[in-house]
């Protein structure tokens, strides 16, 4: 790159900060700097010319070549501690996805208890997954990593996380809804049994179902769970109910604006296949082996 400074003054010198001449300069390095002059004083140096000011005495010239270096202090992807048969991680991840965020993925085997070590427990004293480290923040909780990304990272994709109080609160609510009621009342129903072996509560399968009517009357004017257009609620959803359906708890198609809608986020929500469903299937094999092992104990 090449800067061309010139003071066309017959009388006036011009105070300069190159800095403010070149704001990439702040945010980036520059290399291999070669300077020329004509009628200034002395020969200047790059270290004369950053950060301080100089001046320009009349009718003088500068001409500043370099070249940019990427700056040592550029921001790491976020990464994601997750596990493939989590559906909140797989919520985070599709977000991401639609977002357009690079998360580094970093699997947790929970079976070996990684989440129980001192440097995860440094950042999710809950030791859960999904958990986030951006740099040294360190955030759990997969809606609130969700609805954080969207804030930080989304601007170029408003409507997936409006600013409007009341487009973002239909967002917020569907969040909720997902984390405290869909996806609470099936791992009431169905963790004990796949787990311990408890017989199957037909009250707590009845208390399952009501919220697939609750999110299927949601949507009866919508086609996306919070409006017409596709937003992180719809991410977080999706990974809930494909969790929900590949175990065979719930048939989505006895709820039609739910088949609808599952039918339409399956095609909008980018790579679908390999970020949520194959973890779906994985966790209906998971299940499986879970009550085969306490079925033959």
């Amino acid at each position: 790159m090449c800067l061309v400074i010139v003071n066309l003054s017959q009388s006036q010198s011009k105070p300069i900060n190159l800095l403010n001449n070149i704001p990439v300069a702040r945010r980036a390095k520059l290399v291999d700097i070669e300077v020329k002059s004509v009628n200034m004083p002395r020969d200047l140096t790059k270290t004369q010319l950053f950060p301080g000011d100089f001046t320009m005495p009349p009718k003088s010239g500068l001409v500043l070549s370099f070249r940019l270096s990427a700056s040592q202090n550029t921001r790491k992807p976020v990464d994601l501690y997750h596990n493939l048969i989590s559906a909140p991680s797989r919520g985070v991840r599709l977000a991401a996805k639609l977002l357009g965020v690079d998360l580094n993925l970093k699997p947790v085997d929970l079976a070996k208890q990684e989440q129980m070590q001192p440097s995860f427990l440094k950042m999710n004293p809950q030791h859960t997954v999904p958990t986030m480290d951006d740099n040294g923040f360190y955030l759990s909780e997969s809606r609130a990593i969700i609805t954080y990304l969207a804030n930080k990272y989304g601007k170029n994709k408003n409507y997936l996380y409006p600013k409007d109080p009341e487009r973002r609160a239909v967002i917020d609510q569907r969040l909720y809804f997902d984390m405290g009621t869909l996806f609470q009342r099936f791992l009431d129903y169905w963790m004990p049994y796949m787990f311990a072996g408890a017989p199957l509560d037909e009250a707590k399968l009845k208390k399952l179902e009501e919220a697939f009517k609750f999110f299927d009357d949601m949507l009866k004017r919508s086609v996306y769970a919070a409006g017409d257009r596709i937003t992180v609620a719809d991410a977080a959803l999706a990974s809930s109910v494909s969790t929900i359906e590949a175990v065979g708890v719930i048939d989505v198609d006895n709820y039609p604006n739910v088949s609808r809608w599952y039918r339409n986020v399956q095609n909008a929500l980018p790579d679908y296949e390999n970020t949520n469903q194959k973890g779906a299937l994985a966790f209906n094999e998971f299940a499986n082996a879970m009550i085969s092992k306490w079925k033959n104990a």
